[in-house]
């Protein structure tokens, strides 16, 4: 019976253990050629001179549309994919019996990584 509590107690230590090591947001590192570019996402963020980082959600990914005066715009797609590190996160949930720490890790995303980071993106000028 106590080996059946202490597993309980530890299944509960490590719900959602990709949300809490890996965290819902990847910053993706943006570097552009010629550099000094604006960046904008479709979520709302932005970063007014590049290169530069920003913080985007690991369950979406965004796109991102990079401008410069003089420079033709380009749009680019920051995909979510599974991470094999993020995998090993949700097989430990799974393993451990928390599929309460397997639903939050997907719900948030966690165990996706954002591909390409970093982002690099070669303006028409």
């Amino acid at each position: 019976m106590k080996n059946l509590f202490m597993l309980a107690v530890a299944s509960l230590l490590f719900v959602g253990c990709a949300t809490v090591t890996r965290g819902a947001n990847e910053t993706v590192m943006i570097n552009t050629t010629p550099s000094g570019a604006q960046v904008e996402t479709d979520l709302g963020l932005s970063c007014t001179s590049t290169p530069c980082g920003l913080a985007l959600p690991r369950k979406t990914g965004a796109t991102l549309t990079i401008s410069k005066p003089g420079c033709r715009t380009k749009t680019v797609e920051i995909k979510s994919i599974p991470s094999s590190e993020g995998s090993m996160y949700m097989a430990g949930n799974i393993l451990l019996g928390g599929f309460i720490g397997s639903s939050v890790d997907a719900q948030t995303g966690a165990a996706n990584d954002l591909k390409p980071n970093p982002a690099t993106i070669n303006l028409s000028c």
